[in-house]
């Protein structure tokens, strides 16, 4: 059996979560996302600024993707043996760094480059905050720990990126981009505050890439993390044509916040219940997803029949991540940070995957094709996930596994 050896000490067992650490690693995530979104708000003012079209404006969220997308897994393993806060500070440093060149750049390439090197930050902070989550407590709360430490990301989607294209729009798109990077400097003092430093992996204790991908439950968890969050981002990327359906295209703000605010509630629910009931939790949402892509087919013209579903749609996705993650790492092991890094490249391949597939089935069927597709890709998960009993999504509790 593999062996997860992170924080286990009776000093840390009885102690309590260390809250504002975690909350370190939330706002870590917070600033990831709201650098990656808030170009999307902002692409008119952008291209003016650069003497650019906005679509050329628009390839500033590519560049990021990009980045995260390339350096994930590489960057992780060569920062393995690193101590652990550095390797955070370095990510964040490079947030500093590079948003305040997009502030300061008039030079459209200077900008994109800039773009994929903050992604390139964010590859490597999202492989590491999970673990490192993981690591500032015992084992029984891992679970709790996880869902405090991905919170930034709901708050982000949901009033994050309104409030930065708000700003932007009030105060320009640099001044946005010199805000971020002070949030960023306040952030590094706190993580030095705050957050306990650890070591890095021994030698003895690296696994291979190759290693850590055949580990049994390893590709499951993976593959439903595509398949969820591929049928995820169709209708995130394309919720304003979903939304037009029901007479709610100037209301996509409200949608889009009714959707952030249930995502914070399942953030919740599933702190609550992930340590005790994590394969059913999995399980729960994917099936809740699919019959709530069912009604969306069925009642797309319904206005209160979409701000319902969107609710239940945002409870389901909210607590995603520390679930997908929290098996991930379970199964891992020893090879959690560089799972964790797979799982990254996954992620954000289907953030493109949804925006290219969303795409197309908006071009050739409408977005009245939508939740069929959803249907397909949300049962595809649950049948991986269900079929992964004894490696990946296992049942009981996780404090009763032997590898937990």
């Amino acid at each position: 059996m593999k062996t997860v050896t992170y924080a286990s000490s009776s000093e840390l067992a009885s102690a309590p979560l260390p809250v504002f650490a975690l909350l370190a690693l939330a706002m870590t995530g917070f600033i990831c996302i709201l650098t990656e979104t808030l170009p999307a708000g902002l692409l008119p003012q952008i291209g003016e600024g650069l003497a650019v079209s906005p679509s050329l404006a628009g390839q500033m969220v590519t560049a990021y993707a990009a980045g995260s997308f390339l350096a994930a897994i590489p960057l992780t393993i060569a920062t393995r043996t690193w101590r652990r806060r550095s390797v955070l500070l370095l990510t964040i440093v490079g947030f500093l760094l590079f948003n305040s060149v997009t502030a300061l750049s008039s030079n459209y390439q200077l900008t994109l480059a800039a773009r994929f090197f903050a992604g390139v930050s964010a590859g490597l902070a999202w492989s590491l905050l999970a673990g490192y989550a993981r690591r500032m407590v015992a084992v029984h709360q891992q679970g709790k720990a996880m869902a405090i430490a991905m919170v930034g990301t709901p708050i982000a989607l949901s009033l994050g990126v309104p409030l930065g294209t708000w700003l932007g729009a009030l105060v320009g798109w640099r001044t946005a981009f010199w805000i971020m990077s002070a949030l960023t400097l306040m952030l590094i003092i706190w993580v030095l505050a705050k957050v306990p430093d650890y070591p890095g992996q021994a030698a003895h204790e690296r696994m291979s890439l190759h290693k850590v991908f055949i580990t049994p439950g390893v590709r499951p968890v993976l593959g439903t993390v595509i398949a969820w969050m591929l049928a995820h981002n169709i209708l995130y990327t394309y919720v304003a044509p979903f939304v037009a359906q029901a007479g709610l295209l100037g209301r996509v703000d409200l949608v889009l916040l009714v959707f952030g605010l249930a995502a914070l509630l399942g953030i919740w629910v599933t702190g609550w219940l992930v340590d005790r009931h994590l394969r059913n939790m999995v399980l729960t949402s994917l099936a809740t997803f699919s019959v709530i892509s069912l009604l969306f087919a069925w009642f797309a013209s319904v206005p209160t029949a979409i701000y319902l579903g969107v609710v239940v749609w945002g409870v389901t996705f909210g607590g995603a991540a520390t679930l997908l993650q929290t098996a991930l790492a379970d199964t891992a092991g020893d090879g959690a940070d560089v799972a964790l890094s797979m799982n990254v490249v996954a992620w954000n391949g289907a953030i493109a995957g949804g925006g290219l597939l969303g795409g197309v089935l908006l071009d050739a069927w409408g977005a009245s094709s939508f939740p069929w597709v959803l249907v397909l890709l949300s049962a595809l998960g649950f049948v991986i996930a269900w079929s992964a009993r004894a490696h990946g999504f296992r049942p009981g509790p996780r404090l009763h596994r032997p590898d937990a």
